[in-house]
């Protein structure tokens, strides 16, 4: 089950402690995947019309949010798509009060992409005071 290889990558679909734990190795090797192909650790999103950048926080959060289900990590295999692609929903909000690692964005954005066979995905973005924005959580939403 390695990403890397391009073979068929094996998601568990269980709630079992392991299989959370497989399918969080799944994400962090994606993620390594990614930022090898992407040395600068950003893409172009076409909506923002800016850069959203990677950093250690957006692995952190994706990780321990999109493992907790099998269809966020399936939409995970997907990440260059969903961060080029998505698109602005709803109004920028303020960071969520008592959450440490959102008190270093003005605020956030959220984004919508659909993926077939999977649904509607969202994904937060932080935007510091200086204008840069951080990808900061990855999950898939009921549609």
């Amino acid at each position: 089950m390695d990403v890397q290889d391009n073979r068929p990558v094996l998601i568990p679909i269980g709630n079992s402690k392991e299989e959370l734990n497989m399918r969080q190795n799944v994400i962090s090797q994606v993620y390594r995947k990614w930022t090898e192909e992407n040395p600068d650790k950003r893409v172009y999103n076409r909506s923002l019309k800016d850069y959203i950048n990677i950093r250690y926080l957006s692995i952190n959060e994706t990780i321990r949010h999109a493992a907790k289900t099998y269809s966020s990590t399936l939409a995970l295999l997907q990440l260059d798509t969903i961060l080029r692609y998505s698109v602005i929903y709803g109004k920028p909000k303020p960071p969520k009060k008592g959450v440490a690692n959102q008190k270093v964005f003005a605020y956030m954005l959220e984004m919508h992409y659909e993926l077939i066979g999977i649904g509607i995905v969202k994904m937060m973005v932080g935007v510091k005071r200086t204008g840069e924005k951080l990808q900061y959580c990855i999950t898939a939403i009921k549609a």
